[in-house]
């Protein structure tokens, strides 16, 4: 499986479903969805692999009404130093 910060991406603020790279992003998932010390998949790889499938599904928009809107905010802030 490939660094999940080395694939090409394709999250906008809308969400879209894959078409000719339907199967290649399938293949992209996790074998199974297992908790390991109280966490989803085994490690952060996968965890970060299956995050950037979601997004590209469901868009930035859906995703930053999730938790503390301050918290984005900040994250985001510290992108720029």
């Amino acid at each position: 499986m490939p660094d999940p910060h080395s694939i090409d991406w394709n999250i906008q603020r809308r969400g879209h479903a894959w078409r000719e790279e339907a199967l290649s992003r399938y293949e992209l998932a996790p074998g199974k969805i297992e908790m390991v010390d109280g966490k989803l998949f085994w490690n952060d790889k996968d965890r970060l692999t299956m995050l950037g499938l979601l997004l590209e599904n469901v868009g930035i928009d859906q995703a930053v009404r999730l938790g503390d809107p301050r918290v984005w905010k900040s994250a985001i802030a510290a992108l720029k130093d």
